[in-house]
This record gives C-alpha cells, structure tokens and sequence, in this order.
C-alpha cells in the first residue's frame, strides 16, 4: 500500500502510479486542473513521468468558468 495525502485528505493508493494515472483514476478533468506534489508544481508535460510515492502531498486545483457580467 502506497499512503498520500489528496487535498488534506489521507488516502491508501494500491500501487504506484503516475501524476496523470492517479488524476485518471479519481476521474478529474485533465484539462481543468494544476497539481502541486509536495510544494512543486508539476508542469502537465511532466505529468506522464511524475512517479506518485509513498508519503507524497498532492494539493488538486480545479478551474471554473463563471464570474459577473457587466
């Protein structure tokens, strides 16, 4: 078992996986979010790459459209 922390949130992964596995797997939209893991930010051409490990801090921000019309 592999032990992260997802937005606060301890999590138990089943194996190791990449930066864009593990977002696959919990169904986000690649398109609509940045990642930081462990303080960094991963560049999305890294995400392919980027080994998620145990212990690792993954913060997930999500983009929204909206706002006020003038």
């Amino acid at each position: 078992m592999i032990l992260v922390t997802i937005n606060g949130e301890r999590r138990e992964l089943s194996n190791q996986f990449t930066l864009t596995q593990l977002l696959q797997k919990l169904e986000l939209p690649l398109e609509r979010i940045a990642v930081e893991l462990n303080h960094d930010v991963v560049s999305r051409q890294n995400w392919e790459t980027t080994k998620i490990n145990d212990g690792d801090k993954l913060e997930i921000v999500h983009f929204v459209g909206g706002g006020t019309a003038f």
